[in-house]
């Protein structure tokens, strides 16, 4: 009878919910509590953060997985994961336990190694909030950090899944989701917002929280306040109609300088006839942002273009030290001060939708280099001296019912997707999307219902014979393309390895390794969905593993509306290689 009760005891705990096995799960008791050094320098055999580094690398020293025997690669073990949302997660790894975040704010603790489930978490919302995007989580100490979709910001134990503390940043119910989780900057929680206009401009924000106790630190608002600088670069526009300016991808952070670097988004609506004239900078849309960690004041800001299509700039910025020597057979714009040669710490990669490569001096936000990628017709010109942005001006909407051709489109050359940096190439390695839109004005006035104001349907741009994915290598030190590998399926997110690999997925479920030197394809294999979240690889006991998650996404399912005859599922599942 004893052995009957026990039973049935497991049983129902087993049943009974995801946060009851939360409330249940065991202590770990080798655990050392995540420090902001080992943030700065992790192990190898670990995965942190969401890049693994937080200067946004995306890559991994591990190297026991290499050119000559990637082709061995099997899989060890898959786990379903929450279905049915969009799907885009990073696992973490620490010490042989996976961390995974999944919409509607559920957290799985799994066994690196195995795939064996050691707790669950599901955060328990207000009426009215359902769970959206969750792309990323930080450690730190001995908790998990997530921004929750109630608008929460909110720490579990690691050992447990249990809830240690829990925040709110604007009220739960407002359209100020954070698609993205945090990262860590010197034992502060540093994260961006949505901010859509039913949540105001209020929500526009990037905010700082102790690790320790939830408690709020500093706000800096993407939309100037008034009195403060940047204000007037809205012209007329009354304060309660300025919308939009969104950070809703993960920041880089430099400890040496003690700088955050977050990049922003279009406002709404995007054709700025609509809102007080396109001669306006609107500070500070589509703009890279360097902010002091301690204070959040706003040290420098670039910025990238100002945007009428909803191309927006917040995409990941890779901090890299370098030779600065930019090609001009390929590098469009140079800045002429600029010495052949010279080392400078940068911030580099492809930023935002255009699909243009911008550097910029870390300290300053000097602009250095930029050059295009995929096809673009939004910019036609960056002057080297100064850095300033001229738009073409065929492109740019004069009233309502006007109809474009617009390049990339608004599901963007880049997107959300992130590319990866290798320091044993200098190279940074950027999945891209061949794409276009004929896209119309909707609005003639600011309207918040029409949103963007614009209708956008995608095409294929018209140099890509037929082919919508595309992976570039690009020297960070000169510019020139290395390699470039085309395909008809849309490219998703990279991973770059020790071992002279790259790794990434596509939207019609293939999973590959590229040799990071010629682009070469290695291995590859169908996962049957979407691989739509970002690869890590980690060590248990020596032995490298190669993990992804798959599902449905945006830019997935704008990619794979340009190839029909692509059918992949939408199961979300995470898979993990490794050699036999």
């Amino acid at each position: 009878m004893k052995r009957f009760y026990i039973l049935f005891a497991v049983l129902l705990i087993t049943i009974t919910g995801l946060s009851v096995a939360a409330q249940q799960a065991p202590p770990q008791q080798s655990f050392t509590p995540v420090t902001d050094e080992m943030l700065w320098k992790p192990s190898p055999n670990d995965w942190l953060t969401w890049r693994r580094t937080l200067d946004s690398w995306g890559y991994s020293p591990l190297k026991e997985i290499d050119r000559t025997n990637v082709g061995r690669l099997k899989m060890m073990w898959s786990r379903g994961i929450v279905g049915g949302r969009t799907q885009e997660a990073t696992p973490l790894v620490y010490n042989g336990t996976m961390y995974i975040p999944n919409p509607g704010d559920i957290i799985m603790a799994t066994d690196a190694k195995t795939g064996d489930l050691k707790w669950e978490y599901k955060r328990k919302y207000p009426e009215g909030v359902n769970g959206g995007t969750n792309r990323n989580m930080a450690m730190w100490g001995n908790t998990l950090i997530d921004a929750g979709a109630d608008n929460s910001l909110y720490a579990v134990d690691a050992r447990t899944g249990n809830l240690v503390w829990e925040t709110q940043i604007p009220k739960a119910g407002l359209r100020a989701n954070a698609s993205t989780g945090p990262i860590i900057a010197n034992g502060k929680v540093i994260t961006g917002r949505q901010c859509q206009p039913d949540a105001t401009n209020n929500s526009c924000v990037i905010t700082a929280h102790d690790a320790q106790t939830g408690k709020e630190v500093w706000r800096t608002y993407t939309i100037p306040r008034p009195g403060e600088p940047g204000y007037d670069t809205w012209g007329d526009v009354p304060m309660e109609q300025r919308w939009h300016v969104g950070t809703w991808m993960v920041p880089s952070y430099d400890p040496e300088t003690n700088m955050v670097f977050v990049g922003t988004s279009v406002t709404i609506p995007a054709p700025k006839f609509t809102l007080g004239g396109a001669d306006k900078q609107h500070l500070y849309h589509n703009s890279t942002l360097a902010l002091d960690a301690d204070t959040g004041k706003i040290v420098w800001y670039y910025q990238h273009i100002i945007d009428n299509w909803d191309l927006d700039h917040p995409f990941e910025r890779i901090l890299v030290e370098t030779a600065i020597a930019p090609d001009p057979k390929e590098v469009a714009w140079i800045n002429p001060k600029i010495k052949p040669g010279e080392k400078r710490k940068v911030i580099t990669g492809i930023p935002g939708k255009t699909g243009i490569v911008y550097t910029l001096d870390r300290r300053t936000g000097e602009f250095l280099w930029g050059r295009p990628t995929v096809m673009q017709n939004v910019v036609s010109t960056i002057d080297g001296a100064s850095g300033k942005v001229t738009v073409n001006p065929e492109t740019i909407w004069t009233a309502k019912d006007q109809t474009k051709m617009i390049c990339p489109g608004s599901n963007g050359g880049k997107n959300w997707p992130a590319g990866a940096y290798s320091p044993s190439t200098n190279a940074m390695y950027m999945p891209l999307q061949q794409m276009c839109m004929n896209a119309k004005t909707t609005v003639d006035t600011r309207d918040p219902s029409k949103v963007y104001g614009l209708e956008m349907p995608g095409i294929i741009a018209p140099n890509a014979k037929d082919n919508v994915g595309t992976v570039w290598a690009i020297s960070a030190e000169t510019g020139k393309t290395l390699w470039k590998h085309e395909q008809r399926a849309g490219m998703l997110s990279l991973v770059a390895t020790g071992g002279g690999l790259v790794f990434g997925g596509d939207a019609n479920g293939r999973f590959k390794a590229f040799d990071d030197k010629t682009g070469k394809v290695l291995w590859e294999v169908n996962l049957g969905a979407p691989v739509s979240g970002y690869p890590v690889t980690f060590a248990v006991n020596g032995k490298q593993y190669v993990a992804v998650t798959t599902g449905s996404s945006l830019v997935a399912g704008s990619a794979g509306r340009m190839t029909p005859e692509l059918t992949p599922s939408n199961a979300a599942n995470v898979f993990v290689f490794a050699l036999p």
